[in-house]
């Protein structure tokens, strides 16, 4: 089978691309490389704009894979018109374009960001969505943009993630626990804005795992499906990484509380996805502390500027007046 993964040599992609190749798929990626590039060497690997791709480029493919667009709140928020662009038309223009060339899958990456503040209730798939911030509203304009073209012959999954976290080889530590983590090895303090708020969590590895999942999947199936380890207060989060990282080092690590408002909590339900792609998370949030620390002499100054998103996406000037 002949994948294509759109934006496939960012954080998420960077993990997912060798596990496919590893089962044997054949994967090209299509990708700007705003990142880098941390693939495999043997990997091809097309620095392109995917507003350039149209039916001729995607008709050798089996399946799309769409990891592309702008990845979290800071960098949607600094740039409110490109994110609508990359997060919801831009998604929506590929999956037509795949559907025109004979594409049988297109698969999504779509966010539990979604579902904005649910109080303290456990939100399905079937749940309203409440978000009013521009990321959360992006993605799902492109999930409903994509979930349309949905028919019989060509099958459409859009992946709600929670936050994903854990080590790649194009890192992050603008990520909750990848922050803490950061923090916690830095400062010897972990500050916690809000200890209630809640949070569904998933490793890379087990998203990754996921779309695996969803790329085996029967070709009937189509639709939304929540991804995540489980769902935990940002508190708990904290108090996971104190542990762990006092196991790894013997150093006592301070939690520094405040109160500050938070207008994004939410928690979910992943049952959906256990029962119709078979997926299975096994990563937990100590393990995910674990693993960093064990790569902890590879990642050299945690502060430059590759780690993080938002300040790469400035650095480029990317989406300015926008």
């Amino acid at each position: 089978m002949r994948i294509l993964v759109a934006g496939g040599a960012g954080y998420i992609g960077s993990v997912l691309v060798p596990v496919l190749q590893d089962h044997g798929y054949d994967v090209d990626v299509v990708d700007l490389l705003w990142f880098g590039n941390h693939l495999p060497e043997d990997t091809r690997v097309i620095q392109k704009d995917l507003f350039q791709l149209g039916v001729a480029e995607l008709k050798p493919y089996d399946q799309v894979v769409f990891l592309a667009g702008l990845s979290n709140d800071p960098m949607a928020e600094y740039s409110p018109a490109l994110n609508f662009i990359q997060n919801g038309a831009l998604p929506s223009y590929l999956a037509f374009q795949a559907k025109q060339a004979g594409v049988k899958r297109f698969v999504y990456a779509s966010s539990c960001s979604v579902y904005g503040y649910t109080v303290n209730e456990l939100y399905d798939e079937d749940a309203p969505v409440t978000c009013a911030y521009p990321y959360g509203i992006s993605k799902l304009e492109g999930e409903n943009g994509v979930l349309q073209l949905q028919d019989e012959n060509f099958s459409t999954i859009a992946l709600r993630q929670g936050t994903v976290c854990g080590h790649s080889p194009r890192m992050r530590f603008d990520l909750i626990v990848n922050t803490m983590f950061k923090c916690a090895i830095q400062d010897g303090e972990i500050t916690v804005n809000n200890p209630s708020i809640w949070r569904p969590l998933i490793d890379v590895r087990d998203t990754s795992s996921a779309f695996l999942r969803a790329i085996q999947a029967d070709r009937e199936i189509s639709g939304i499906f929540n991804v995540a380890k489980d769902n935990f207060t940002v508190g708990q989060v904290a108090d996971f990484v104190k542990d762990e990282i006092e196991a790894c080092t013997g150093k006592k690590i301070g939690v520094k509380i405040k109160d500050v408002q938070d207008f994004r909590n939410y928690k979910v339900t992943c049952d959906r996805a256990r029962t119709y792609l078979g997926f299975q998370p096994e990563h937990s949030i100590t393990g995910i502390v674990h693993a960093l620390h064990e790569r902890l002499e590879n990642y050299g100054d945690l502060d430059q500027e590759g780690y993080s998103n938002i300040a790469v996406f400035k650095k480029l000037n990317l989406g300015v007046g926008g």
